[in-house]
């Protein structure tokens, strides 16, 4: 177990791109061969640092197993490499920018957007932290498209999941924490063309006082209504074509350094967008955003609806998914209605995984039971009304083939494919040159594997 989440932990170091800078006084030396792929003294070496400071490890915390577990690692994804040579796959530099600025973006809304906290953390510039992840999230890429052939056919029967799931012992199995399986039905109240006049009157305003000399930072921080970029002056940092809405790009990619579109619309609202700098096919823009907001008494009515709605549904005793299907504005209604858990594609969230607000309404409610109707932001930021339904709340459990059986399944599954990829593994280094250094083949992995010496 503890190696497994070594392992995992290691994942995310590598993966992520987590980079320090080697010591000036380090003596470098090539500690093994994979193919025509070297491993450093100085890759071993840093990611052991990396891993110890993100988790505080002491030198006397098993520091040879922990760094075999890494050494590990390496020769395997530099064996991932050394097939991909064979096997002409390749990631075109478009492709590893977008999963670098994926890993960028993810980072920068776990921290509210603050670009500094995360150069702070690097001690070095965006800039910077891109251009060394690169190559590691291009190792990585191709780490596990390998891996993803080796696996592609591995399938598993309920037979061997039932196996995998009995040789457990009760004691070892992990607790699955409460779970809920929610439906919503939304009213979107409707937006007057006033209202939209006006949001475009104001958006025009700004962009001639940017014209005039004002500063669209300084704008944007005042007025857009995106919570992920006004803090940044509206800048949305580096990104690549398909990242942003169809509309927004079509202008954004066409505009010159400095210039300001018009009125641009889409899901999100109203936006001008001026362009910072563009490389290549990434840009990198900033915007104000104005959402047009429904008026107090279309709101309202929208409040009463919901009320009229949940009375039917409760007094006629009707089916939630006809009810969503006959009455929610929201397109979840084609399927019933049910919220889909974005993290996992299913219909089952634990509490991490639902919003705050949400939360503090479906835990009061029991199965089967309906909420008053509550204020809804939707994925595009507008403003909404629903009722919340509440079909399933599971206790904190042991796991069990009843209620978890996909939890354990994909587990099973799992522990396949690590086996049908170890199996490669053992096969392949058998006919791969790798060459270890007389002083790292001290790692239990190198007798395993029958690394020739």
């Amino acid at each position: 177990m503890k190696k497994f989440f070594l392992v995992t932990v290691l994942f995310f170091c590598f993966a992520t791109g987590w980079a320090q800078p080697k010591s000036p006084s380090t003596i470098d030396e090539i500690i093994a061969i994979v193919g025509k792929e070297i491993i450093m003294k100085s890759e071993l070496e840093t990611e052991y640092a990396n891993y110890a400071a993100q988790y505080s490890v002491m030198d006397n915390d098993n520091v040879e197993e922990t760094k075999c577990t890494i050494f590990e690692h390496l020769v395997k994804q530099k064996l991932f490499m050394h097939q991909a040579e064979l096997d002409s796959i390749v990631f075109t530099d478009q492709e590893v920018d977008s999963r670098v600025n994926y890993q960028i973006n993810y980072w920068l809304s776990q921290v509210g957007g603050n670009t500094k906290m995360i150069e702070q953390a690097y001690n070095k510039s965006m800039d910077e932290i891109k251009k060394d992840m690169r190559e590691v999230v291009r190792a990585q890429m191709i780490a596990d498209r390998i891996q993803q052939d080796i696996t592609v056919n591995v399938t598993i029967t309920p037979s061997e999941v039932k196996r995998f799931f009995d040789r457990i012992p009760y004691d070892s199995l992990p607790t699955v924490e409460p779970s809920y399986e929610y439906g919503h039905i939304v009213k979107m109240p409707p937006v007057s063309e006033e209202e939209i006049a006006a949001i475009k009157t104001r958006l025009n305003d700004y962009r001639e006082r940017v014209l005039r000399g004002e500063k669209f930072s300084m704008l944007a921080r005042l007025y857009s209504d995106d919570p992920g970029s006004a803090g940044k002056g509206g800048e949305l940092g580096f990104v690549e074509r398909g990242t942003l809405y169809p509309e927004f790009e079509a202008v954004a990619f066409n505009l010159k350094s400095g210039e300001i579109s018009q009125i641009v619309k889409t899901k999100a609202g109203y936006h001008i967008i001026q362009m910072i700098e563009r490389r290549g096919e990434s840009i990198n823009v900033a915007h104000i955003l104005l959402q047009p907001k429904p008026s107090v008494e279309e709101q309202v009515k929208a409040i009463e609806s919901l009320d009229s709605i949940r009375n039917v549904i409760i007094t006629e005793k009707m089916d939630f998914s006809k009810a969503a299907l006959q009455f929610s504005d929201d397109l979840s209604k084609n399927s019933g209605g049910w919220v889909v858990n974005s993290y996992n594609n299913s219909y089952k969230f634990e509490k991490e995984s639902i919003d705050a607000s949400t939360f503090t309404t479906i835990s009061k409610l029991i199965p089967g039971e309906y909420s008053q109707p509550v204020a809804y932001v939707n994925e595009d930021g507008k403003m909404a009304y629903r009722i919340l339904y509440l079909k399933t709340k599971v206790a904190a459990h042991k796991p069990n083939l009843t209620e978890d059986y996909d939890l354990i399944k994909n587990a099973a599954l799992e522990e396949k494919k690590v086996k049908t990829t170890n199996t490669w593994i053992l096969n392949k280094v058998k006919i791969t040159n790798i060459k270890i250094n007389e002083n790292y083949r001290n790692c239990p992995f190198i007798s395993q594997w029958q690394i020739p010496e």
